[in-house]
């Protein structure tokens, strides 16, 4: 018989009851029924394919597009003792066949995959046999293109469909407009999906935006007047590390986190951060997807983002545990500008999409009808030098050449090495007697690796360093001496940028654009940046009011009471001394009777705010108190 979704909850997760919304998608799951979820940053999303995925027998398969959120995601089942396994860009040929192996003889229950590679000979070949019980798709919204992450193998994923006849599937997303909803539904070919949307309110969550030329010193205030953890999210990475080291200087705890740093530091600051050892992380938008850090008090945005569905995401990583915390937004004159100028610039040209195509392809050394499925370093400065262009305008280029579905572009990539065995077993033993100091290693990696005499395996020199205790270093010039002297073929792992060609390089004049649908996805753009600069320089509508319409959120819509435009009303709002003793002793003749709120705020011809003011001063007198169905009564009334 098979488990409940509360007992699996609280076998393996550890709590006793669901958020809000869970319980219904999950049950919409287990129904069977492609389902829809919306549910905003912190929302538990991922609880919705993991519970169906140990309630039912099978594999639950899980298509998301960074390599990071996968292994973060198997990471976390493990420690729970669940299996999972995913297949990233970093394992060998042999690696991912015995991968897909295990999974057809139900090794594992959750397999991670990139929709790219739903599209490879290998999968396709075992799709068919492999016991999936669901299709759960994180970050369902990159299939739009009227999105603002659109990415094009999305597209490819309704494929599948016809090998998995009768499995249900789920998207999942944590912001949508209505347009990308019904994108989501219709590219993903949902059959009479069921849709659940959670409020986009965060009734916990004070929202603010100032224009503020002294930006650190805004920072600081909110900084040592919000005590606890705090995000502070960067347009560029010079910038995280200049405010990083500014806010060490007045003695705040605080590191940088971007793409550039190697895999090792990104690693060990994200861990330091979310163990509380670091209290502020300065970071770019590389940092914070699928990280569950609850406590969070503050998230400071140095500049605008692009898009309100990014900065939702974003200042949502505050309060999740459900407590107040703060999300603030500061920008300057320039800042808008800057924002109102960059749809011309992230959308270039067609000639300048083909002269840096051209250039790209050259600087690569790539032939013409080749590299279709290969990575290729790519060291941006370095190009920009070589041919004289601006570093935004490639990055820019690179960005529409992978919508197109030219190539993929990735800056926190990792490669693991990658070492196989080249010759007989008789030659190895007999070079072991010849060269004694490297017989450890080798027998090391016979030892660690199954299968490497007769394939390439990805191999770690840190778990070779394990295993001899020899400093690194010295692994690796030994593994490069083996393959010197021709035992082995060795590549070492990759940390750099890298391109990675989804075809074969085409003639210059050959490379086209959908022009229509690019120039709609540039209005789709503009469009998005002015609603970011409407939320941002706007003084007169409750900011969650804002962010809530944007999203087409249908329930019910009030003021927050606790943005920084909503505070600074009720300031304006509040009644001085004198008016507010006269309110009240208005409110004690009239509550001779009592009467609910509404009532009262009618008879006393005052607004909501100031009958608030006076209400609250007579409780906190002990005067009067709440009665069944609302209504406000004496204390002396029985």
């Amino acid at each position: 018989m098979s488990p409940t979704p509360h007992q699996v909850l609280q076998q393996y997760f550890g709590y006793t009851s669901f958020r809000p919304l869970q319980l219904s998608i999950i049950e919409s799951v287990l129904a069977g029924n492609d389902t829809l979820a919306l549910l905003p940053t912190g929302g538990g999303k991922s609880m919705c394919y993991q519970i169906p995925g140990l309630v039912q027998p099978g594999l639950c398969l899980v298509i998301t597009p960074l390599i990071a959120l996968m292994q973060d995601q198997v990471s976390q089942l493990r420690r729970r003792n669940i299996s999972a396994f995913a297949l990233h860009s970093g394992l060998t040929y042999f690696e991912v066949k015995k991968a897909l192996e295990n999974s057809s003889h139900g090794v594992f229950r959750f397999l991670f995959v990139s929709p790219e590679r739903l599209q490879t000979p290998l999968f396709k070949e075992y799709l068919p046999g492999l016991p999936i019980n669901l299709i759960a798709i994180d970050e369902a919204h990159c299939i739009s293109q009227w999105g603002y992450d659109f990415r094009p193998p999305y597209l490819k994923i309704a494929d599948i469909r016809p090998d998995l006849p009768n499995v249900p599937m789920l998207a999942l997303t944590a912001s949508a407009t209505p347009d990308v909803q019904q994108d989501i539904c219709a590219k993903l070919q949902l059959e009479q999906p069921q849709i659940f949307k959670q409020s986009f309110a965060k009734p916990n969550l004070s929202f603010s935006s100032f224009a503020e030329p002294a930006k650190f010193q805004k920072m600081l205030q909110v900084l040592q007047n919000v005590p606890g953890s705090a995000l502070v999210y960067c347009r560029n990475r010079r910038r995280t590390q200049d405010i990083a080291a500014l806010l060490v200087q007045q003695n705040i705890d605080a590191t940088f986190y971007h793409a550039g740093l190697d895999a090792a530091t990104r690693s060990q600051r994200q861990a330091d951060w979310i163990a509380g050892k670091v209290r502020v992380m300065t970071c770019t938008n590389a940092f914070g997807m699928g990280i569950d850090k609850p406590d969070v008090r503050v998230v400071i945005h140095a500049e605008p983002p692009e898009n309100p569905e990014a900065y939702y995401q974003e200042a949502g990583r505050a309060g999740r545990d459900g407590k107040k915390a703060y999300a603030v937004l500061l920008y300057t004159p320039d800042d808008i500008k800057n924002l109102e100028a960059l749809p011309a610039q992230k959308f270039p040209p067609l000639a300048v999409l083909r002269t840096h195509y051209s250039h790209l392809c050259n600087y690569l050394q790539l032939p013409l009808h080749q590299g279709a499925g290969n990575y290729y370093a790519f060291d941006l400065e370095q190009f920009c030098q070589r041919f004289g262009h601006q570093a935004t305008t490639v990055m820019h280029v690179l960005q529409t050449l992978q919508q197109a579905g030219y190539l993929s572009y990735t800056e926190q990539i990792f490669v693991p090495s990658k070492l196989g065995f080249a010759v007989h077993k008789t030659d190895l033993a007999e070079f072991e007697k010849n060269y004694p100091r490297l017989e450890p290693l080798v027998k090391a990696l016979l030892r660690n690796y199954e299968g490497i005499f007769d394939n390439t395996v990805s191999i770690s020199e840190k778990v070779l360093v394990g295993m001899l205790k020899w400093p690194e270093a010295e692994i690796t010039a030994g593994l490069q001496q083996l393959a010197h002297y021709g035992m082995v073929t060795y590549t070492p792992k990759k940390e750099s940028p890298q391109l990675f060609f989804l075809y074969d390089r085409v003639p210059e004049n050959e490379l086209v654009l959908d022009q229509k649908l690019y120039a709609h996805r540039q209005k789709q753009y503009t469009w998005r940046i002015a609603e970011m600069v409407q939320y941002a320089t706007n003084t007169s509508a409750c900011r969650s009011v804002v962010l809530r319409r944007y999203f087409a959120d249908t329930s019910e819509v009030l003021p927050c009471g606790i943005c920084d435009v909503c505070l600074r009303k009720n300031k304006a709002n509040a009644l001085n001394d004198a008016a507010l003793a006269d309110l009240v002793n208005r409110l004690l003749a009239a509550l001779a009777t009592p009467q609910n709120f509404a009532e009262l705020r009618q008879q006393l011809a005052c607004n909501t705010q100031q009958l608030e003011q006076a209400v609250q001063h007579l409780i906190d007198e002990e005067k009067i108190r709440y009665a069944h169905e609302g209504q406000l009564v004496l204390r002396l009334t029985s």
